[in-house]
């Protein structure tokens, strides 16, 4: 018989202090979600019914969709990223997918591994794309699905024209999906209005709840090309017909990740609570001041502001200092943990959800400034807490 492993209790694995989740995700999660992932339910039945009906209304409110396709998945922003694609791409169905970076690469990926034929329009480092030339591409050859991230999480570029650009696909006749996973509920997203016809996303990020379980929603037209597919889909979770009997039909699909769905009916009663049009302000005014602080650093941000996510905020590092060092001495010796990228030699912050708070801001500037000088950088670290500190009151007073 194998004997048991030695094993650590967990209060042994995990800093003494918890760790400010200042990165790319997951984020910082309220009390209240945290305390909904602790509860568990049956899966079925009516106190579940409940719950999954508010969640699709709350998620309708935060997609802007009138559509009643919308759907969970138990897994990762990744996984609902190719449900959409599964359920959307047949095999030999001809897809543009508009490459900003890692994630917009990931979703052609996908498109290929299910038999699409895939034809990548890359866009130039750190700039938005242009309608105009997505509109060349749409010209030259027919397409069935384009993809395309709002935000590009990886190196912070948003597709600032997203709007236009689905619209525009629209009238050639492409269904839309668009990687929403690290801006809805940060910034507008209007899906009917935009004609986007599949919206991804994941708990972690914006929504504040957790890793894990993640939503996603189908316009009626990518609903008709669901329903019309005759072919045995590939992938038997992600089937969006089988999803549908559990999200719309109270029916069994599989088990459900039953407490993910409660944090994440938790966090989406708090957008709701809180509005969109507040919460979209909230984000801006903490991702400009945060962004006006690490310039009065010394610092210089990686996207040109026309092109700049603000849910993810890129900063430059000189060649001379190591990122990786920064980020160590940031979690070791102030206890805030921020991202690294995909290989350019920058650091990212995020500005999602409960990121966005101005005691976090705070905290985490200063811990930056610190964490770099400690690696032999000289910046002007006053000059960018002073600049963080008025730009939040500037907003203030303003609202």
């Amino acid at each position: 018989m194998i004997p048991p492993p030695v094993t650590t209790p967990l209060e042994s694995i995990l800093p003494e202090e918890p760790l400010l989740m200042m990165g790319a995700g997951p984020v910082p999660i309220p009390h209240r979600v945290a305390y909904a992932n602790s509860i568990v339910i049956n899966h079925l039945g009516e106190t579940m019914g409940k719950v999954i009906a508010q969640v699709k209304d709350m998620g309708r409110y935060v997609f802007q969709t009138t559509s009643p396709h919308v759907l969970g998945v138990a897994g990762p922003g990744s996984a609902a990223m190719e449900m959409a694609i599964t359920n959307l791409v047949a095999p030999g169905s001809k897809v543009l997918c508009i490459i900003n970076g890692y994630f917009s690469l990931r979703m052609a990926e996908m498109a290929r591994r299910v038999g699409g034929q895939v034809h990548q329009l890359e866009i130039p480092d750190n700039e938005s794309a242009d309608p105009a030339l997505i509109e060349q591409h749409l010209r030259a050859a027919r397409y069935d699905v384009m993809t395309i991230v709002q935000g590009e999480t990886s190196n912070t570029v948003c597709n600032v024209h997203l709007q236009a650009i689905a619209r525009l696909a629209k009238s050639y006749g492409c269904l839309v999906i668009v990687d929403a996973v690290c801006t809805l509920s940060t910034m507008p997203l209007k899906m009917d209005a935009w004609q986007i016809d599949a919206v991804i996303t994941g708990g972690q990020k914006g929504l504040s709840s957790i890793p894990g379980v993640s939503l996603l929603a189908f316009s009626k037209d990518a609903w008709v090309a669901i329903e019309r597919r005759t072919d045995v889909l590939p992938h038997w979770c992600l089937d969006a017909k089988l999803a549908d009997k559990f999200w719309n039909q109270n029916s069994y699909h599989y088990t459900a990740p039953v407490s993910g769905i409660l944090a994440l009916h938790e966090a989406l009663r708090l957008v709701c609570d809180e509005t969109l049009a507040r919460r979209f302000r909230r984000h801006l005014g903490c991702s400009e001041a945060l962004q006006g602080g690490i310039e009065a650093l010394g610092l210089t941000l990686l996207v040109a502001r026309r092109s700049r996510l603000n849910s993810v905020v890129g900063i430059s590092i000189p060649e001379q200092v190591s990122p990786e060092r920064v980020r160590a001495h940031m979690s070791r010796v102030h206890k805030v943990e921020i991202s690294g990228s995909f290989g350019l030699n920058i650091v990212r912050i995020g500005q999602m959800g409960e990121q966005c708070r101005e005691h976090h801001l705070f905290r985490t500037l200063h811990a930056l400034g610190l964490s770099l000088e400690a690696n032999g950088l000289r910046l002007d670290l006053p000059a960018g807490m002073a600049a963080l500190e008025r730009s939040l009151a500037e907003r203030s007073a303003a609202a």
